[in-house]
C-alpha cells in the first residue's frame, strides 16, 4: 500500500516526496513547501473546470455513439457534419489570433522538431527523445555511408566496435573543424563542463575555452558554432548536468557497444 503524506492539503505519495525535496528540486532555489503550495493552488483553480471538460467530452462522446447506432453507414455526410456542429463537436475557424504565452523555452516555442514524451526512468527511452528532437551525429554516421565499411567496419549486425571507433573519430575531427577549441583537440577531451557560465573542455594540461565562445550562457551545449541548435540548453539543470561529461560518457557507451543512436548533438 502507497504511503502518503499531507503537503498543503494534498495527499502526496511519500516517494514522491522524497524525490521531490532531495533530487528535484536541488539548486533550483525552490523549497518543497512553496512548490506543493503552488501545485495546490493550480489544481484548486483549475481542477472544477478541467472536470467541467471531461464531463462534456463524456456528454459528447454519448451522442456521437447513439447518433451512429441510430444512423448505421452509409450515412449522409452532410447531416452527421450539422449533427457534429449541433452539438459542439465541430466548431467553427476561428479568427487568426496570437498566443501571449510567456517564458516558454525556445525550444518548444521557437525551434522546430519532434516532441516526443517519454518515461523518464527508461534511460534509452529518453535517450531515443533526444535523438528525435535534436538529432544523434553517432546515430547518423554509424548507420550511413558517411563511414565506409572498409577493413572490417561494416554496419550490418550487431554493435561493430571497429566502425564505432571511425564514428568516434570522424566526430571528434568534426567538432575541430566546427567548434574548435582555443587549444587542443576535442579528440584529447576528458570531460566537457560549465565553468563560469561557459562551455568548457578539460584536456590533460587543463581546461580550455571554445576558440569562438557563443556568448555568455551557451544557447546549447554542442553545435552552436554550426548555426543550429545541438543539445539541451545549458541554463536548465538537465543541459548543465549534459554538458558535464556528456562526451566522456557518451564515448564510455560507444566504445562499450551500446553506442548506436548516442546522442552527439547536431
Amino acid at each position: 500500500m502507497t504511503t502518503r503524506v499531507n503537503r498543503a492539503g494534498l495527499k502526496v505519495a511519500t516517494v514522491l516526496d522524497d524525490l521531490l525535496s532531495n533530487e528535484i528540486i536541488e539548486g533550483t532555489g525552490i523549497v518543497a513547501d512553496q512548490f506543493w503550495q503552488t501545485a495546490a493552488d493550480v489544481l484548486a483553480k483549475f481542477m472544477p473546470e478541467n472536470q467541467a471538460l471531461l464531463a462534456k467530452r463524456e456528454s459528447i462522446q454519448k451522442q456521437i455513439d447513439e447518433w451512429h447506432k441510430a444512423n448505421p453507414a452509409p450515412y449522409n455526410q452532410t447531416e452527421y457534419l450539422q449533427f457534429l456542429k449541433d452539438i459542439g463537436y465541430w466548431l467553427p475557424e476561428p479568427d487568426d489570433f496570437c498566443i501571449t504565452t510567456e517564458n516558454v523555452d525556445e525550444e518548444i516555442a521557437t525551434m522546430a522538431g519532434p516532441q516526443l514524451v517519454v518515461p523518464v526512468m527508461n534511460a534509452r527511452y529518453a535517450l531515443n527523445a533526444t535523438n528525435a528532437r535534436w538529432g544523434s551525429l553517432y546515430d547518423a554516421l554509424y548507420g550511413t555511408d558517411v563511414i565506409s565499411e572498409d577493413n572490417g567496419a561494416e554496419r550490418a549486425g550487431a554493435y561493430n566496435p571497429v566502425r564505432g571507433d571511425k564514428v568516434i573519430a570522424f566526430a571528434k575531427a568534426f567538432l575541430d573543424e566546427h567548434c574548435p577549441l582555443a587549444s587542443g583537440s576535442h579528440s584529447d577531451v576528458k570531460q566537457y563542463a560549465i565553468a563560469g557560465e561557459k562551455l568548457t573542455a578539460v584536456l590533460q594540461e587543463g581546461q580550455v575555452l571554445l576558440a569562438h565562445p557563443p556568448g555568455d550562457v551557451p544557447a546549447n551545449v554542442l553545435g552552436v558554432e554550426m548555426g543550429h541548435a545541438g543539445g539541451v540548453p545549458a541554463q536548465h539543470r538537465l543541459g548543465v548536468a549534459a554538458a558535464e561529461g556528456a562526451m566522456a560518457r557518451i564515448e564510455q557507451k560507444m566504445r562499450g557497444g551500446a553506442g548506436r543512436g548516442l546522442d552527439l548533438g547536431g
